[in-house]
């Protein structure tokens, strides 16, 4: 019998290379792994799935398969944490998010105008910090295996163009059910609204909310270009998926199996961040070809934004764990010191 630790080992050298020995087959078992998500299939999460699918049958031998359940088909984003932690769903990608409830220093990447660019969101997820965070997973029956891309939140709204932190005054704006957005909306007189994201577009199409803010291809996967008018550069918050693993199953698995789907994670992530990122800047030119307007925010305005809401951090920064509130911001200092 293969030690452990050399089984490990070995299966990340061959699947370096695509190829899986005869001699693993006793370790992988056939199994169905059903990945939920709140997604469209044009969507750039849909597609990394596609392609982890693909990697985990190439890499298992056709023996773990992947089947995709998009656009809440199993549910909400917390309904299905909820089955993950259960052990009556395999797999899920949700908004990091959706976890600050049960590990609340998920909530500090939510932290308004903390990155700039994607480099720096990546950089920030990939390292210690994001690291320090999948660690704390397994406590409440779940694995995480990387952070994929989902992009900046921009708002739309049927009123008029954000230009301005003050532009928001009076907006009736739908937000993730988060305290972190509602406080960051709060700063800028909006009326946030927590909502779920099910009921987001007939809530647009009756007026019930002005606006909402999401990133670009979420908005035109979504086609709110139907019942909104203005789409705003305000690049406020970066938000991320995770790639969840239901604890109790993830138990159940042989170690070559889990080296399969961790691996996967990690080849998969470059692909579907650099598909996300493409078409976050094709969704720009398809929403104005849908009749929005688009514009953005002046580098100073944004500055300006980011100072306003800087007691925002702050305040719930106090709430979490020091250890890992003080890893967050030496992690954002060293970011944001080097050049991206």
């Amino acid at each position: 019998m293969i030690r452990r630790a050399s089984l490990i080992a070995a299966l990340a050298l061959v699947g370096s290379l695509g190829a899986t020995l005869p001699g693993w087959a006793q370790e992988i078992q056939e199994r169905t792994i059903r990945w939920g998500h709140l997604n469209n299939t044009d969507h750039p999460v849909s597609l990394g799935v596609k392609r982890f699918a693909e990697i985990v049958a190439a890499r298992s031998g056709g023996k773990l398969k992947v089947r995709e359940f998009p656009a809440n088909q199993l549910g909400s984003e917390m309904q299905q944490q909820s089955a993950l932690r259960g052990g009556t769903q395999e797999m899920q990608s949700p908004a990091t998010t959706s976890l600050a409830g049960i590990v609340k220093e998920f909530g500090l990447i939510d932290f308004p105008f903390i990155v700039s660019t994607p480099e720096q969101a990546d950089a920030l997820l990939d390292g210690p910090f994001g690291t320090a965070l999948l660690a704390k997973l397994p406590e409440v029956g779940l694995v995480g295996l990387g952070y994929w891309d989902l992009g900046f939140r921009n708002v739309t709204n049927s009123k008029r163009p954000i230009t301005k932190g003050e532009d928001l005054e009076g907006l009736k704006i739908r937000v993730i059910p988060n305290p972190v957005y509602l406080e960051t909306f709060k700063t800028f007189g909006a009326n946030p609204l927590p909502l779920s994201f099910s009921e987001l577009y007939s809530a647009l199409e009756m007026r019930a909310v002005d606006g909402q803010e999401n990133p670009f291809s979420v908005i035109l996967s979504n086609k709110f270009y139907e019942v909104q008018k203005y789409v705003s550069a305000t690049r406020h918050t970066y938000s991320a998926n995770i790639i969840l693993v239901s604890k109790k199953f993830w138990d159940k698995l042989s170690p070559a199996e889990q080296a399969i789907l961790q691996d996967a994670a990690n080849e998969a992530r470059a692909y579907q961040r650099q598909v996300s990122r493409e078409q976050a800047q094709k969704a720009v030119a398809g929403l104005q070809a849908a009749g929005m307007e688009v514009n953005e925010l002046t580098a100073a305005e944004l500055d300006r934004m980011r100072e306003k809401t800087k007691p925002v951090g702050e305040r719930f920064a106090a709430e979490y764990d020091p250890g890992m509130v003080q890893l967050f911001h030496s992690e954002l200092d060293r970011i944001h010191a080097a050049k991206n």
